[in-house]
């Protein structure tokens, strides 16, 4: 079980580490043109956050672990990720991109299935 936990972790990052390396590189006129439509929602100074976030969260999914230095940060940086899909799913909401919900709750449950895991049964320190 904790091999698919860390596939779980792995995952995750690579979805989260480049999706805010683009938020963090691109205009937010960049990234509508690029179907991410939500971005004419946020100011420039949100979206950078929200990019910095998922990059720092997503590199805490799976460093730790590699380097074994505080590996707390991994089951907090998982539910960082799952507060980050609740708040993406209401906007998705909000702008009745329902299809895109989907996806935000397929990332917030194998998010929190890190957080409980490296919380509990599973847990690394």
């Amino acid at each position: 079980m904790s091999f698919v936990i860390w596939l779980l972790q792995i995952v995750l990052a690579a979805t989260f580490v480049p999706s805010g390396i683009s938020k963090l590189l691109l205009t937010p006129t960049q990234l509508v043109e690029r179907g991410l439509g939500y971005a004419e929602d946020y100011s420039y100074r949100s979206l950078k956050t929200i990019g910095v976030l998922e990059v720092l969260a997503g590199a805490a999914l799976v460093l730790p672990t590699l380097f074994g230095v505080l590996p707390t940060l991994v089951p907090l940086a998982a539910l960082g990720l799952a507060a980050l899909m609740v708040g993406a799913g209401i906007t998705h909401h909000r702008r009745g991109e329902r299809r895109v919900i989907v996806v935000n709750a397929v990332l917030f449950v194998l998010a929190l299935i890190v957080a409980v895991a490296r919380f509990g049964p599973y847990s690394l320190g």
